[in-house]
């Protein structure tokens, strides 16, 4: 299992066992809705809200070729999630890249925000730009 998967893993696990001793104590409705409230915030923090992630590398070369920026994020990040909501449709004309997944993308992270795994980190114009305004950053898309 990957370290992004872990996160969301655990919610669901600990909060459908949670809603099953609701279903023991008697009280089905309420199991079934922390069941649903559970697996909708679980959901929520899995790799598969986020377009496909790149390695850091495919990113630099796709921007430096059509010029959109690049998003550094990580899986449970609430920040970089707020981030791809407020994006819209508009977070597939971005390269994400998962620093949980590449760690040439998490040094890139420590060296523009001085020595720290920020995220979200746009890097728009090859400068970096720590927790970017969505409105700002969709401005910004070619």
């Amino acid at each position: 299992m990957k370290r992004t998967w872990t996160p969301p893993v655990l919610i669901a696990v600990s909060g459908l066992a949670v809603a099953g001793l609701q279903f023991l104590a008697g009280a089905p409705a309420a199991g079934v809705v922390c069941a649903l409230l559970v697996l909708l915030l679980a959901g929520s923090l899995t790799p598969w809200v986020f377009p496909a992630s790149v390695t850091d590398a495919e990113a630099r070369r796709r921007s430096a070729t059509d010029g959109r920026p690049i998003i550094y994020w990580r899986a449970g990040c609430r920040y970089c999630l707020r981030l791809r909501f407020r994006l819209g449709r508009d977070a597939r004309r971005v390269h994400w890249v998962d620093i949980w997944s590449d760690p040439d993308a998490a040094a890139a992270v420590r060296a523009a925000t001085g020595g720290d795994e920020t995220v979200p980190t746009a890097v728009v114009a090859g400068r970096a730009h720590v927790n970017p305004d969505p409105a700002w950053l969709r401005r910004q898309l070619p």
